[in-house]
């Protein structure tokens, strides 16, 4: 069993035991539930922010621990301020070190949230909604495509917008109507390794309206480039910042490099 399989078992567990504990008539009580929510293809598409979705992330199963330390209103208030186009929130606790309060203490902030998690069940769906995310991610290595399907047609309901990662061709098949905003994960969750030519060959092959977005092994301005000339608007960008003793610095410092060099 890969480090993929050993997560989604356990998450399965894990959902069902916050079933149990959250129904979800409770879950459409919560404050958040009702509130209108930022379009992340928007925010993407915004020519004066950067593209890039800055995430909020403790540690990895590859990495252990990345950042024990930071503050998450602190960095992602810093991330919202010098030009983020969005902000991804890891909530998954076991393997991540995140949780839907680290996610919920980032919702005063005007941008898009995405809930970084391993979504299987609609029931996380409703959850994301009412903790204030804006954006659920759809992980294809984890699901069947009519589930993608479906799942992305109840986010659509529920205005909220669909991040789909895919890893490998035989993933383009999850690609439908409700997920125009396709990711390209250059990290196999699988093996864990990096390849970004290959993403660029897969960027080749979505529908020619896709909004693309890279994630995982950006930590090069000359990366962020070539992706712009391959048609990427969005960029994920995680343990770059993260790592650093100050990632709201690091960010900071990026987008600085981004703009002398022309790149936003």
């Amino acid at each position: 069993m890969n480090i993929l399989d050993t997560i989604v078992a356990s998450k399965r567990k894990e959902v069902e035991d916050r079933k149990r504990r959250q129904p979800l008539d409770l879950l459409e009580r919560k404050p958040h539930f009702f509130r209108p929510t930022f379009s992340l293809a928007q925010f993407l598409k915004d020519p004066s922010k950067t593209g890039i979705i800055a995430e909020f992330k403790r540690k990895s199963p590859s990495k252990g621990i990345i950042n024990g330390t930071a503050d998450v209103r602190e960095v992602t208030a810093a991330y919202a301020q010098s030009g983020a186009s969005a902000i991804s929130i890891l909530t998954d606790e076991e393997f991540f070190g995140g949780s839907s309060q680290d996610l919920m203490a980032a919702r005063s902030l005007n941008i898009p949230l995405l809930r970084k998690d391993f979504i299987i069940d609609p029931y996380q769906i409703f959850e994301a909604k009412a903790i204030g995310a804006d954006v659920i991610l759809l992980i294809a290595a984890c699901l069947k495509p009519e589930e993608t399907r479906n799942l992305a047609m109840l986010a659509a309901e529920m205005q909220l917008s669909v991040l789909l990662e895919l890893h490998d061709e035989e993933e383009l098949g999850h690609v439908n109507d409700f997920t125009p905003i396709i990711g390209i994960n250059n990290r196999n969750l699988k093996t864990f390794e990096v390849n970004i030519e290959k993403s660029l060959e897969m960027a080749s092959r979505l529908p020619s309206d896709a909004i693309k977005v890279a994630e995982s092994g950006i930590d090069k301005i000359a990366t962020i480039q070539l992706f712009k000339e391959n048609g990427f608007d969005g960029f994920l960008i995680g343990e770059q910042f993260m790592k650093a003793a100050d990632p709201a610095k690091a960010f900071k410092a990026f987008v600085e490099e981004l703009k002398v060099n022309k790149v936003v």
